[in-house]
């Protein structure tokens, strides 16, 4: 019994260090792109106030993603469910940037470098959230039946 504690204690701290990762990464560029939206704009090759008011939007948009992360982190197993809505939505995004991505003409290399940045850590993200999740499922016992 004080093994499967302690499985089950391991893997929610797995959980915690990667939804808390991907989180921190999140939050600090939602906070960028609200604070210094003139630092990002050319990345999406915007520029002026148009190019400020969309980065700044973005910003938002990740503040409103990462809504789901605060109950996950402080109880992954009282909230496995969200957890698994953590995962559809780092899946919809990477699924959605990497369509995106994939559609873009050749002359916008600024653009697809910061798609290929979105995707590549969006990837990351759901890869080791993923794991842990799966983690976590198998130390609570759950089956597929």
């Amino acid at each position: 019994m004080a093994e499967a504690a302690r499985r089950r204690t391991a893997a929610e701290w797995a959980a915690r260090g990667a939804a808390g990762l991907v989180f921190l990464v999140n939050v600090a560029c939602a906070l960028a792109f609200l604070l210094q939206p003139e630092l990002y704009a050319p990345a999406f090759e915007l520029d002026g106030t148009p190019g400020r008011i969309v980065v700044q939007a973005f910003g938002l948009l990740f503040l409103m993603w990462n809504a789901t992360y605060p109950p996950v982190l402080w109880r992954p197993r009282a909230h496995f469910t969200l957890f698994g809505v953590v995962l559809v939505q780092q899946a919809l995004g990477l699924a959605g940037e990497t369509w995106l991505w994939l559609g873009l003409p050749p002359a916008h290399a600024a653009l697809a470098g910061t798609g290929l940045r979105f995707i590549l850590f969006d990837g990351f993200g759901l890869l080791i959230m993923a794991a842990a999740y799966g983690a976590l499922w198998r130390a609570l016992g759950r089956s597929s039946a």
